[in-house]
């Protein structure tokens, strides 16, 4: 019964096998299914003994456990079937901060006169990240693959449409036996041109950013503070360490927010 569920599940999960693949996942659909299920079911077990704990302390209604527990459980599911493409998303921007650098680097060995076996094994070897992609290439074509079907394969399993551009032209190039570095050129000064757009978009977006981090962040929560501590002393109201202890707390966890902001914003680019 529970085996037909989690296929359902994948079944209607359009996708979801190639960007497994993409994030490296080696689990098939079904498999990873069933390993989200039983890791949100113990997390959300943990939580919720947590949780009756400090009911049964509080003399709280612990009928409300039940059904916070199938809640809390879809949220956690959920939440962790999102993981393959938080580990695509992460990849991707990775090879986005190489791609321009690691594709000039390509251009520059071929213009040289070195075979584009050659040229590929020696973008393998000088970048960390897209040289991972680069290197599956060459240990497929070293066991028999033909270069254009290995550079295929790889196309699918990239996570960053930029670097499936540059493989497309690659793989085009090899096949028409038209000039490969031109295409190559061609793709990466086009990604170097939506790169500086994104730069600008972010510098555009970050002033009001700031503006709001220095409002909410900062200037209110230290009014704030001040105006407590003033009226607590008018109404003879007791502020304990507790208290301030959870006023820091949150003021951290608001800052954090931000800072966690706007790094997403930033963009995927090596200056």
């Amino acid at each position: 019964m529970a085996a037909a569920i989690f296929k359902r599940i994948s079944d209607n999960l359009p996708g979801l096998r190639i960007k497994l693949q993409q994030a490296g996942f080696l689990d098939e659909p079904v498999e990873f299914v069933q390993k989200t299920a039983m890791s949100a079911f113990y997390i959300t077990t943990g939580i919720m003994l947590v949780l009756a704990a400090v009911f049964v302390k509080m003399n709280v209604l612990k009928g409300i456990l039940v059904f916070l527990f199938p809640l809390l459980f879809i949220i956690t599911f959920l939440y962790f079937l999102k993981a393959p493409e938080v580990i695509i998303l992460r990849k991707e921007r990775e090879i986005e901060r190489e791609l321009v650098f690691a594709g000039r680097f390509l251009v520059i060995e071929m213009e040289s006169g070195v075979p584009i076996y050659e040229s590929i094994r020696n973008v393998a070897g000088n970048y960390e990240t897209i040289g991972k992609y680069f290197r599956e290439i060459i240990d497929k074509v070293d066991l028999g693959t033909p270069l254009e079907d290995a550079i295929a394969e790889e196309i699918e399993l990239t996570p960053s449409a930029n670097f499936r551009k540059l493989l497309w032209q690659v793989l085009n190039s090899l096949k028409t036996g038209s000039d490969i570095s031109r295409s190559i050129n061609a793709t990466i000064d086009q990604v170097a041109r939506e790169q500086m757009i994104e730069v600008r978009e972010y510098g555009r977006k970050l002033n009001p950013i700031a503006m709001f981090y220095m409002i909410i962040a900062v200037i209110m929560p230290s009014i704030g503070v001040v105006m407590l501590i003033i009226l607590a002393s008018f109404v003879s109201l007791k502020i304990d360490i507790a208290a301030l202890l959870a006023v820091t707390g949150f003021l951290a966890f608001l800052q954090f927010m931000f800072l966690a902001m706007i790094r997403s914003q930033r963009p995927a680019v090596e200056i």
